[in-house]
């Protein structure tokens, strides 16, 4: 593991709950936060789900603690949250290290379709306990797809809140529980980091928090979305086939259109051969 990053403190982390800066109402309200797209990323069972169901404030995903992905699909929910427009994208099992690199692709493609032209936020799940190697592999596969220029747009999100005991927070845990491994994907998220318990979805202020964490990222990355080759490459691949589409649409409605009219000029030609005939038939009596 390359140059592990000294440990991190609670007092040096720019997002300890002391040194959290808070949207007032005015700000809230402002144009150019009216709409913020986010997708879930991180291991099966790590609770991406049971997290976006949290932050909306509802059960919009299907969720389970289990490690068996119960989301079988990319799925695209929305909501208003404390004044903010929200577009969350839940990820099924994708970054699975059981995955192939086409599986992984073909289900990305409809992910990044739901996001385009790019998600403000890519929001790591990762369970509080043991960071394991299995843990590791998921985040580099993630790194792998979305690139690291993506890391200026990602939130850590640790789920199962309810396991810090004794009032030890987030900080503490990450000061004193923390491993080497996790550290360095701390440091390469920018130390942004948050934590759910998602057991109380009625705990709004600990949703309030985490997004004012994510506009302050927003507003570092001058209110920009994410996008790189990989997304820009697929939209693009999307574009060429609704117009692939859409001009074989058009091309059947003018086939559709040719048919009907050599239909109806045959069906013309008949009714003129009995007319034809039938004035013969009467001249003939």
């Amino acid at each position: 593991m390359a140059n592990i990053p000294p440990k991190l403190q609670d007092e040096s982390s720019e997002y300890a709950p002391g040194k959290l800066v808070r949207s007032s109402s005015s700000d809230i309200d402002h144009p150019n936060m009216s709409l913020r797209t986010m997708v879930l990323v991180g291991k099966t069972g790590t609770g991406k789900s049971s997290s976006g169901n949290t932050i909306l404030g509802r059960k919009a995903f299907k969720s389970a603690t289990s490690s068996i992905s119960v989301t079988g699909e990319c799925r695209k929910e929305t909501g208003e949250v404390s004044g903010r427009k929200i577009i969350m994208v839940d990820t099924p099992g994708l970054f699975d290290t059981v995955l192939s690199e086409e599986e992984l692709r073909e289900e990305l493609s409809k992910c990044i379709n739901m996001t385009s032209p790019g998600p403000h936020a890519i929001i790591l799940t990762i369970e509080l306990g043991p960071f394991t190697r299995e843990d590791l592999q998921t985040v580099e596969k993630i790194r792998a797809v979305f690139g690291k220029e993506a890391d200026k747009y990602t939130i850590i999100l640790f789920t199962h809140g309810d396991h810090l005991t004794g009032g030890m927070g987030i900080d503490g845990y990450v000061k004193r529980r923390a491993n080497d491994e996790l550290r360095q994907v701390i440091q390469q998220c920018g130390r942004r980091y948050h934590v759910f318990d998602n057991t109380k979805m009625n705990d709004r202020l600990q949703v309030v928090d985490f997004l004012d964490k994510v506009e302050e990222m927003v507003v570092r990355n001058g209110g920009e979305c994410y996008t790189n080759s990989v997304y820009k490459d697929v939209e693009k691949r999307l574009r060429e086939k609704e117009e692939e589409l859409r001009k074989h649409h058009k091309q059947n409605l003018e086939d559709q259109k040719l048919k009907l009219e050599s239909k109806f000029r045959e069906e013309k030609r008949k009714l003129e051969n009995l007319k034809v005939s039938g004035e013969e038939k009467e001249r003939k009596k």
